[in-house]
């Protein structure tokens, strides 16, 4: 399995932020979200594009952990890469980065789900395929 990095970089909104002017906890999964996207245009998909073939990954499990701040204006680098792989699942794990120190951990777990059935399926060919990927060399779609 490639293990390969994403990062992308995200800068905390006002809206994203408390009454004490912190990144509100719930964003972090939203930034999670633009990171998984951010991993399979690396990998030349998109999540459009594997619904388009049938396949959803709804995420069945979710976790963060606060370490440190991010605050409003903040540019934060959000690292995501895949670290599990099982029958019918996938783990990816995050690391939130706030001026070179990490301050927020996280995973989140995927199912492969068919989109007509709506149920689990063992994961396809297709979709190993791309989670197996060198995004090296492939050109990243935008």
């Amino acid at each position: 399995m490639i293990e390969a990095v994403t990062e992308t970089t995200i800068r905390v909104r006002y809206g994203e932020t408390d009454q004490m002017g912190h990144a509100y906890y719930a964003n972090y999964f939203y930034w999670f979200e633009v990171a998984r996207g951010a991993w399979l245009r690396d990998r030349g998909v998109t999540y459009k594009s594997i619904e388009e073939m049938g396949i959803m990954l709804p995420v069945v499990e979710a976790h963060a952990e606060y370490r440190g701040e991010v605050k409003y204006d903040d540019d934060v680098v959000v690292r995501i890469w895949l670290a599990e792989k099982r029958r019918a699942s996938i783990q990816f794990k995050y690391e939130v980065l706030n001026h070179g120190k990490v301050v927020t951990t996280g995973y989140t777990w995927h199912v492969t789900m068919s989109r007509e059935k709506r149920k689990a399926v063992s994961i396809p060919i297709f979709v190993n395929e791309f989670l197996e990927r060198d995004p090296t060399v492939y050109e990243r779609l935008h």
